[in-house]
């Protein structure tokens, strides 16, 4: 099996093929999870919201999902208590009822029960949040996960079960013979070599890009262009200091001013506000904020917040975009109204793509990919789903490995290979808050770290966090990879991006 895009996606079938014996190829063409997968809003969850919309399949799903990232992944999630405030009289029985129901489609596998809070509790759970008309407020549980440690840790997984995964290296054709897809041709990135890779099945797990690899299947000789899958929305996070929500609670909004859920986050020593949900044309790789997202956010937290947060309190702002599976009848429905569930389609070539779909739920598509590939003949192993009991790499010890991520990062997000980082040199000199150069140099030895970017946006979190900070060490983590790899770093590159993740959209 050839897999095309190095996300949750296509990592997730990675691991669940390599654990059935298959041999299995990954190519992803830049680095992983560099796309949607590390852009989330970093919650493991049943999603409140789709049970409001009635998809009650896809929050039991995503409950059951969600409790086995728990388990196979506790040093990179855990739960996370959610206070939803009340100021008028009818919110609290009518959001503690569904969120009831929550808990009853959660079962056992329940985080914790939801709760009726009083005023003076509500204000004790989250610190700065306006006092004035507050009623009283629903606190429920839910997960919170590090989404680009957590790819890793697939990645990694994988690779030790067999499969062989490759970034920096894009696919450049798709080979094919009697009118069948039977392998990929891909470049390397660094060298610019190329090669053709044959296979019988490729698996198409781009995501938001599907569409440019099922454009690539179509023939040549008809110049076919073939029918979008995808509508692409894009979701805004917006990084501010603790001191915003000094609690250990997150905040959610249920229903702003347009509709949408506005949530505060707690997340590795910040505060995540966000998102939004706004339809994009195009799809970049990095996609920028568009200034009535930014103001929605701010604007939408100044309503609850006492100390509300302003353009001058942003130490990050990034964009993920969503691979959204286009509705049979696209009539230009609001992509929040889209269904998150994902979508398989099997070309008349061959070509598996599959795309929708959230983070939670990247097991149970990978398991679906690979039920088509079974039925339509694509694969021929009989192998079992193993991925269910696998424990991720960093978990794999008996030894208790979760943290809590409200906090800084550190080691306790390596889970088991913690010990590991103290024999490599540097574990004593901390390059910035939650890095330190031995962390520099295991990314580069053990998690396929080639040039800046990977290090400060993915192996660490900082340019997430902070991304001014993260380009005042670039250059002396720049040192530490060249001295580890041999290769250009790409300071400036990275640079770019950093400033990138500093600009606001103008007022």
């Amino acid at each position: 099996m050839a897999i095309i895009g190095g996300g949750a996606t296509g990592l997730g079938v990675a691991l669940n093929a390599a654990l059935r014996g298959l041999s299995v190829l990954l190519c992803e063409r830049a680095d992983f999870a560099k796309g949607t997968s590390s852009r989330s809003t970093k919650l493991v969850h049943g999603g409140v919201r789709y049970l409001a919309q009635g998809n009650i399949s896809l929050v039991r799903e995503a409950l059951h999902e969600r409790a086995l990232i728990l388990q196979n992944a506790p040093h990179l999630a855990q739960p996370l208590a959610f206070v939803m405030p009340s100021y008028t009289c009818w919110e609290m029985p009518f959001f503690g009822t569904g969120l009831m129901m929550y808990d009853a489609l959660a079962g056992r596998r329940g985080l914790g029960k939801t709760a009726f809070l009083g005023k003076n509790s509500t204000l004790q759970c989250l610190p700065n949040l306006k006092s004035a008309h507050l009623r009283g407020g629903v606190k429920y549980w839910d997960g919170q996960f590090d989404d680009a440690r957590l790819a890793m840790a697939l990645a990694r997984t994988a690779a030790q079960h067999g499969a062989l995964l490759l970034n920096y290296m894009p696919v450049t054709g798709l080979l094919q013979a009697n009118g069948n897809i039977c392998g990929v041709t891909i470049r390397d990135a660094m060298s610019g070599d190329s090669v053709s890779v044959h296979a019988r099945c490729v698996v198409n797990a781009t995501g938001v890009w599907v569409d440019h690899v099922r454009q690539m299947a179509a023939t040549t000789e008809s110049s076919v262009r073939v029918k979008d899958m995808v509508s692409p929305s894009q979701g805004v996070h917006v990084v501010v200091d603790r001191s915003f929500m000094p609690g250990n609670h997150a905040l959610i909004i249920p229903k702003t001013s347009d509709g949408r859920v506005l949530f505060a986050v707690p997340w590795l020593g910040k505060v995540i506000l966000g998102t939004t949900d706004t339809p994009r044309a195009d799809t970049s790789e990095e996609p920028d904020a568009f200034k009535e997202e930014l103001d929605f956010i701010l604007n939408e937290s100044g309503r609850y917040l006492e100390r509300a947060p302003t353009r001058a309190d942003i130490r990050s702002i990034w964009v993920g975009l969503r691979p959204l599976v286009k509705p049979e009848s696209d009539n230009g429905t609001a992509t929040k109204t889209i269904s998150r569930e994902h979508t398989v389609a099997i070309s008349s070539q061959g070509l598996v793509t599959v795309t929708g779909g959230k983070w939670t739920t990247y097991r149970a598509m990978a398991e679906d990919v690979m039920q088509h590939c079974k039925s339509a003949g694509l694969v021929s192993t009989q192998g079992k789903d193993l991925t269910e009991r696998t424990k991720l790499v960093g978990s794999q010890s008996s030894a208790r490995t979760a943290h809590d991520m409200t906090q800084p990062p550190g080691e306790h997000s390596y889970g088991d290979e913690s010990v590991a980082l103290q024999t490599l040199p540097g574990h004593d000199r901390q390059i910035a808050e939650g890095l330190t150069e031995s962390m520099v140099r295991f990314a580069a030895r053990f998690e396929y770290a080639i040039c800046v970017e990977d290090v400060l946006a993915r192996r660490s979190r900082l340019l997430f966090l902070d991304a001014r900070q993260a380009e005042a060490v670039a250059d002396e983590v720049g040192n530490i990879l060249k001295e580890e790899t041999g290769l250009d770093p790409q300071v400036e590159s990275f640079k770019s991006i950093a400033q990138h993740y500093q600009q606001l959209p103008r007022q």
